[in-house]
């Protein structure tokens, strides 16, 4: 099943969130429709999948014995736990794939700390965090060694955060500039006669514990520290920028960023109450830098989706055109006791387009969810919402 939009202005064109709202209801009806045969389609009707997507199909197993284990009855209203109907429902995601030229700036002084610098922010999602772990294992220093400055505009430059593209962008910058470090370091080393490294190679060496030594000798190096002294430097600092992936010259599409959305809602059908009982979301977004902040932005985004789903909705006076519901007391979020359980798993391996492996997460949270809790509710009771929220008089 495809979409195809017709129009070439601007205006015609979906939004990359409308498009990929659009992907999700497609494939939602589509896995309703063929149901169990859906597994046993010919092989060569299936798109092929470059290998760093294929996780995203182990993603819909994994998340689908999560969510039932049972293997229970698959047909529409047929599933009853006491006065509740039953419902499975589920939906895939996928977001483009995102990345723009960024700057980073790398320095280690003769205490041994690194100071790196980019004019990107964080909005509360991680960056400085993932960043600073990032610049630790490419420098082999601990944590505390490490300082990650951002949010001046006076810095190298990096793109806004958004979009699922700024770690992406900015660790391929950062990881630029750490390499660039590292050979100024080796070629102080590599030069001098006094050195343990003299005459080594990048490849000949490696970064352990604020040092740089041979691969085949460990106790063959020296700190940055001590190389910085011997030379009577105080700081030694390189520039890195990073460009995206030219798929002509790699010969591999970019394969963008997966999750499949899995949702378990109960119905009362005398009371026209509904429950989201579980979500469980699989993620294949290449390599996850910080599994605890990349979880958590996906369950505040499928919090949204339920809000999406069963909540939220604008309502404008038809007379004056105000919205008519612009406060918290009108306007209906999820709260606490609306948030069922909720899982999250992250499969997949790291991307071999980027230095760093990532593809991007933040955008995965929100769509789909509403998608996966609207094929659950049709599952329970054979009524197909097509609008949000659903509501009691959608129901029945």
């Amino acid at each position: 099943m495809c979409v195809t939009v017709v129009g070439t202005s601007p205006v015609d064109r979906p939004t990359p969130e409308l498009s990929s709202r659009i992907t999700s209801r497609c494939r939602a009806r589509l896995s309703t429709r063929v149901g169990s045969q859906l597994s046993r389609l010919p092989r060569k009707t299936r798109p092929a999948i470059p290998s760093v997507g294929r996780s995203a199909c182990h993603g819909r197993g994994t998340g689908a014995r999560r969510r039932d284990a049972s293997g229970t009855g698959r047909a529409v209203g047929s599933m009853r736990d006491g006065q509740w109907l039953v419902g499975y429902g589920v939906a895939g995601v996928s977001y483009h794939w995102w990345q723009v030229r960024c700057e980073a700036r790398a320095t280690i002084g003769r205490d041994g700390t690194a100071v790196v610098r980019s004019a990107a922010c964080d909005i509360g999602t991680g960056t400085r965090t993932v960043m600073t772990q990032l610049t630790a294992e490419l420098l082999g220093l601990d944590l505390e060694q490490v300082h990650f400055d951002l949010g001046d505009s006076s810095m190298p430059w990096s793109p806004a955060a958004g979009g699922s593209g700024l770690t992406t962008s900015l660790g391929g910058a950062v990881h630029v500039a750490c390499g660039a470090l590292l050979r100024k370091f080796l070629d102080l080393a590599a030069s001098d006669a006094d050195s343990p490294l003299t005459g080594c190679g990048i490849d000949d060496v490696t970064d352990t514990a604020g040092r740089l030594h041979r691969k085949d000798d460990p106790g063959a190096g020296e700190s940055y520290a001590e190389i910085l002294a011997r030379h009577g430097l105080d700081e030694l600092t390189a520039d890195g920028e990073a460009t995206p992936p030219d798929p002509t010259r790699t010969g591999t599409a970019l394969t963008p960023p997966f999750a499949v959305k899995f949702a378990e809602v109960r119905i009362d059908p005398n009371l026209g109450i509904l429950r989201i009982a579980r979500l469980v979301t699989a993620v294949d977004a290449g390599r996850i830098l910080n599994e605890k902040l990349a979880r958590s932005q996906i369950i505040g985004g499928t919090v949204g989706g339920i809000g999406q789903a069963i909540f939220e909705d604008t309502v404008f006076d038809p007379g004056t055109g105000r919205v008519a519901n612009a406060t918290f007391a009108d306007y209906l979020i999820p709260v606490n006791a609306d948030v069922p359980d909720l899982d999250v798993l992250f499969v997949g391996q790291p991307d071999p387009q980027t230095p760093i492996g990532t593809k991007g997460v933040g955008e995965l949270g929100i769509p789909g969810t509403a998608a996966a809790i609207a094929n659950a509710v049709f599952h329970a009771t054979g009524r197909r919402v097509r609008s949000l929220p659903i509501t009691i008089e959608q129901l029945f």
